[in-house]
């Protein structure tokens, strides 16, 4: 139940979108730029960075979500993400998604547990400043949207499904907006 009394029982954060929508659309516009936009890094590489930071946060409506979300878009699918999730070092990953991924689970952890080491090494592996800043800030944006969703404990559905749902329709029109679909 949540901790306030939101408009309509739509799950995470979208029930939040619909309790303040002035607040849902600059939180919007930044995932629609963070994730979606022109990048070297694939629209799945930085769902799958949002879903492991999401897990790390143990967010379950923001893992499950953005796990479909990077499961949509990436060849591998969720067996990928969970691989992911359940150990960075084995998962078979790009080695410059690897480096990435441990600089945005140090992010996660705090902003300045990030070392110059960690990005030597993202670097080494081709990782460009770009890519670098994009998932330090990806990072930090979702410890922020696995706090706003959890602080207020907002409903997080059981059923994988659901978060297909959402994927189909994220995927094709993006976070600039929340589709009328996710809105009830």
């Amino acid at each position: 139940m949540p901790h306030i009394s939101l408009p309509t029982d739509q799950p995470g954060i979208v029930g939040l979108f619909d309790f303040r929508p002035e607040t849902a659309g600059p939180l919007n516009a930044l995932a629609e730029v963070l994730l979606r936009q022109e990048s070297t890094l694939t629209r799945g590489e930085r769902e799958l960075i949002a879903a492991y930071v999401s897990s790390l946060n143990n967010c379950r409506f923001c893992f499950s979500s953005h796990a479909a979300f990077a499961a949509a878009q990436l060849p591998e699918g969720m067996p990928l993400v969970e691989q992911v999730r359940a150990d960075l070092d084995a998962a078979p990953v790009p080695s410059k998604l690897r480096a990435l991924l441990r600089i945005a689970g140090k992010v996660q952890r705090g902003g300045r547990e990030v070392t110059e080491e960690d990005v030597r090494a993202a670097r080494a592996e081709g990782a460009t400043d770009v890519e670098i800043h994009d998932t330090v800030l990806i990072a930090a944006a979702f410890c922020m949207f696995n706090r706003y969703v959890d602080g207020l404990a907002t409903f997080a559905p059981d059923d994988p499904e659901a978060y297909a749902a959402m994927a189909e329709q994220i995927v094709a029109t993006g976070y600039a907006h929340v589709p009328a679909e996710l809105r009830g």
